[in-house]
């Protein structure tokens, strides 16, 4: 069955018994993966990890996790990401089971209306799937504010939405940032402290923005030489990797935006013109270049890899600066093979 956004609390907060199967799919992989925590902490479950490739291999696997006794007794949560379709037929044969022990949460990304695993989960009384958009506005801003709580921050509206822009309203990335923020502040649950600009300031991701600015602008122009030895001067085990890729993320909507109106038969003066004050005068001429030398696929393709670099770094050991390094080196020579 489907959830909504006022049932789906409620549904991972006080599990019911029959429910089998739980789908969080959508933009927001944070909410999702905060969902499927607060799941966890309700069923005061052990977590089981799964691959979608060995369910893909063995589809009885599944069942066959989900209908076993644990060892001492205790509950378990069978927990599968990242999940897509081809979990479809080992899900199907979980619904059809006649009993299981242990339910089982996957996390997808987006996922289309036409997707075998999101129908079984919407058609299935035992399932519950549930879509989570990237929040905006006064609701991004009070969801900063929510985890500052947990972490011990005070955090008034204006400080939470710049925080949220910040992060690109990714409540994974988000709640990092505050761990970092209260860290630095001394702050805890039993000992709050109120967030102040000056803390973002000093430590926020934004804090050193222009350089890493550059970083995105050398890769999209197709400076190979210069970029390659910038990224050498970022320190290896650093933490620059997360708002480099941020800043990339940045140009990369903007120019995505642009290029789609070029695209749809506006000219490059009438939409360099229409950016007014919002570009800064210095920026001007880099983003022309880049209008002229990226399409509009090339740049939703970047997109997608900027987003998938950044989870990877944040949720695996992944080193940050040679990841950083690889994705925009394979940009900067892309841009130069384009010119």
């Amino acid at each position: 069955m489907k959830a909504s956004k006022s049932s789906v609390r409620r549904a991972v907060d006080q599990p019911d018994q029959k429910i089998r199967f739980y789908l969080f799919l959508g933009q927001d992989e944070g909410q999702s993966r905060a969902l499927a925590a607060r799941l966890l902490e309700a069923l005061g479950a052990t977590k089981l990890a799964l691959s979608a490739g060995e369910l893909k291999a063995n589809p009885a696997l599944l069942v066959d996790e989900a209908a076993a006794l644990s060892l001492f007794g205790e509950r378990r949560l069978i927990w599968i990401e990242p999940a897509g379709n081809d979990l479809a037929e080992a899900v199907e044969v979980l619904l059809a089971a006649g009993s299981v022990e242990s339910p089982v949460v996957a996390i997808a990304g987006a996922l289309t209306k036409a997707s075998p695993l999101l129908k079984l989960a919407e058609a299935s009384p035992d399932a519950l799937a549930f879509t989570a958009y990237l929040p905006e506005g006064d609701e991004a801003a009070r969801i900063v504010s929510d985890l500052g709580k947990r972490v011990g921050l005070t955090i008034v509206p204006p400080v939470a939405e710049r925080i949220a822009e910040s992060c690109g309203n990714d409540q994974a990335v988000i709640a990092r940032e505050l761990e970092k923020f209260a860290l630095f502040a001394g702050a805890s649950p039993n000992v709050p402290k109120k967030l102040e600009h000056e803390t973002i300031d000093a430590v926020g991701a934004d804090s050193n923005e222009s350089d890493l600015q550059r970083l995105a602008d050398m890769a999209l122009l197709g400076e190979v030489s210069e970029l390659a030895d910038a990224v050498a001067k970022v320190a290896a085990g650093s933490s620059e990797a997360i708002p480099a890729i941020r800043s990339l993320q940045r140009r990369l909507l903007l120019l995505a935006a642009a290029r789609s109106r070029i695209e749809r038969g506006e000219r490059l003066d009438a939409v360099m013109t229409s950016f007014g004050k919002t570009l800064f005068w210095k920026d001007k001429p880099l983003v022309e270049k880049m209008l002229r030398r990226w399409s509009a696929e090339d740049l939703a393709t970047m997109a997608t890899r900027a987003g998938a670099l950044e989870r990877n770094l944040i949720f695996t050991q992944m080193p940050e600066r040679d990841g950083l390094g690889e994705e925009l080196l394979a940009i900067a020579r892309k841009a130069r093979s384009a010119r």
